[in-house]
């Protein structure tokens, strides 16, 4: 009996799917044995062309079984060429490299991404993708110092302090990624006083590192000198790509844009022994404030007056460790001026200005009826003064656009005064206490507060006797309004009276501005000149040159008056041999103002009996409606 007719097809259908996978694999085992139309073939799995010599190209090796006429193409994520390597002949059997470096056919260069090559075999009529991918990675890694000190801080912006009172190193804590290649490194600069500098480093730091303890010493040894430091981290991926914590120029110093702070807290100060003077003036007979940071070491202090060293008018009793020290100014001197505070620890000195006002004011006094009032630019002793404030690292002055806080420790150029000072206002002040010229004092700071004396207290003159850089505008309008009132303004600094910052009621100056084209009276002034040049008596309606021969020699640093403000009329000037005139005197309104225009003219007054007469000349106006 024969079988159904659906049986017997079930049957044949399973013979036949035998059959076929039968023949199936013994064509798969044929395949297998015969050799690969691409063969040996290697590549990179990842590059960065940043032109810094590490991976900037991707290299692709490979053989062809049979000779063909190939294409090799980068294409991208979407299957779209970006790049040709290869169009031509290759022979069978032949070792080819390629190397691509990231540019397009159109020549620019291709971003970061995945990307894939493709084979175009045209005799074969073929294309094959290669499934094995390039990375192009020109991303450096992501690196941030994220707090320092003994502990993690990140609430309270601030530097770490060393040494700190437990003589432990400071902490640097990071973040870096991980991956197959961390490596790490890290260096430490001086941002200042004076020019940023590596002083520690590169040195390298374990794969898994995420925090770096710092003692304090150098590369050589050596303890680190008082002054602003950054810790920078640095950490570089498997492409060969460096990230650093702060960006670096390249020089490899740290480096920043104007009014931008380092990103990340990786600053340390390093400080022996600080002071923080008073920023108004303290009237004689009362007290005035310091602060004092000796790192808790035992100091002693003493007082004299500027110009005068060897004369302690006041000393401390016994060492003391106090970080608020007040002392009485002195009363039986009954004139104003400044005061230079010593403070000494065993190894250690600083000295900071103080400003005293006299007991009582000189105007209207038989000695002297016509006041001269002297401003002092606190504003621009802490705007230049190289202290850290937040913790990132970068000393915050208004030169680089930064706020800045007006009460701090007072580093100045390293010595506690400010910069500038030795060479500009104490010279200046010395000499006119030598010259029995008395005078009141207050500063720029109480001035735009609306504290201590004031322009519109019956003065005749004002002296600015150092530079000037920034003025809050409160201040500013005073002036201008006291020269057009009839009062005399000298300004024996340079580079003054063109730049703006606004003092804030927490005593913060924020917002400073660019130089401007001109000054607070309009006139336009030019850069220092800096070559040997004689002064020649030009112009003189009003004796600012009486009793000099009319010639001022031995100058090195000029700054030219290139032209006067409108409604500003010259009535004394003194040239250069090629008639650009220096020292200025010019009508504002009813009054007068004076540029000396000679940074030099301070130190040069002991020496200089031609630049003596024009001081004494320019007192004689200022006593003068």
């Amino acid at each position: 009996m024969s079988a159904p007719p659906t049986r017997r097809a079930a049957v044949v259908v399973f013979a036949a799917l035998v059959v076929a996978t039968f023949g199936a694999f013994f064509v798969a085992q044929n395949l297998k044995n015969q050799p690969s139309i691409l063969q040996q073939v290697t590549v990179d799995p990842f590059f960065s062309p940043n032109s810094d010599g590490r991976f900037d190209g991707a290299r692709i090796r490979f053989k062809l079984r049979d000779a063909d006429r190939v294409k090799l193409e980068v294409v991208d994520a979407d299957g779209d060429p970006v790049r040709t390597l290869i169009d031509g002949a290759v022979e069978r059997y032949t070792p080819t490299r390629v190397l691509w470096k990231g540019e397009t056919d159109g020549g620019g260069r291709a971003p970061d991404g995945v990307y894939r090559y493709r084979f175009t075999l045209r005799e074969q009529g073929r294309s094959i993708v290669f499934q094995r991918s390039v990375r192009l990675d020109t991303t450096p890694p992501v690196v941030r110092v994220t707090s320092i000190g003994p502990v993690s801080d990140t609430d309270r912006p601030r530097p770490e302090l060393l040494p700190n009172p437990e003589g432990e190193p400071a902490t640097v804590r990071f973040a870096a990624p991980a991956g197959k290649d961390p490596r790490k490194k890290v260096t430490i600069f001086k941002t200042g006083p004076g020019a940023t500098r590596r002083v520690y480093g590169p040195a390298d730091l374990p794969a898994d590192a995420t925090t770096f303890p710092w003692d304090g010493r150098l590369s050589d040894g050596r303890n680190a000198s008082p002054g602003t430091y950054v810790v920078v981290v640095e950490a570089r991926d498997q492409a060969g790509n460096i990230g650093t914590s702060v960006p670096l120029d390249r020089r490899g110093l740290p480096t920043t844009t104007y009014g931008e702070p380092f990103p990340g807290r990786g600053g340390i100060t390093v400080r022996y022994l600080g002071v923080q003077p008073p920023l108004e003036p303290t009237r004689a007979g009362e007290r005035g404030v310091f602060g004092v940071d000796a790192r808790q070491e035992r100091y002693t202090w003493s007082l004299s007056r500027l110009g005068e060293p060897g004369r302690v008018l006041a000393r401390s009793g016994r060492p003391n460790t106090r970080a608020v020290l007040s002392i009485t100014a002195p009363a039986s001197d009954t004139r104003g001026g400044v005061y230079l505070l010593t403070v000494r620890t065993r190894t250690r000195r600083v000295r900071v200005p103080w400003v005293v006002r006299p007991s009582t004011p000189t105007i209207g006094t038989r000695a002297e009826p016509r006041g001269v009032l002297v401003v002092l630019p606190a504003t621009t002793w802490q705007g230049r003064n190289p202290v850290d404030d937040d913790g990132d690292g970068l000393p915050d002055v208004l030169d680089r656009g930064l706020p800045v806080r007006l009460q701090r420790i007072l580093v100045g150029a390293g010595d506690g005064l400010p910069v500038g000072f030795a060479q500009g206002e104490a010279p200046l002040l010395a000499h006119l206490d030598r010259t029995r010229r008395r005078y009141d004092v207050t500063t720029d700071v109480a001035l735009a507060a609306g504290r201590g004396p004031q322009l519109a207290d019956g003065y005749q003159g004002v002296i600015l006797p150092g530079d000037v850089r920034w003025l809050d505008p409160r201040a500013g309008r005073a002036l201008r309004a006291f020269a057009r009132a009839g009062g005399t303004v000298t300004l024996f600094g340079t580079r003054s009276l063109q730049r703006e910052v606004r003092q804030t009621p927490r005593l913060r100056l924020t917002d400073p501005t660019a130089p401007l084209a001109t000054d607070l009276f309009g006139a336009r002034l030019g850069a220092l000149v800096r070559a040997p040049v004689t002064l020649t008596d030009f112009q003189d309606e009003i004796d600012l040159f009486a009793g000099t021969e009319g010639e001022f020699r031995g100058l090195r640093v000029i700054e030219p008056v290139q032209a006067l403000g409108d409604g500003a009329e010259r009535v004394a000037a003194a040239v250069t041999p090629n008639s650009r005139p220096v020292i200025v005197a010019a009508r504002f309104g009813r009054g007068l103002v004076i540029r000396t225009g000679l940074p030099e003219l301070p130190a040069a007054l002991s020496s200089s009996p031609e630049l003596a007469a024009l001081v004494r000349n320019v007192w004689t106006l200022s006593r003068a409606r």
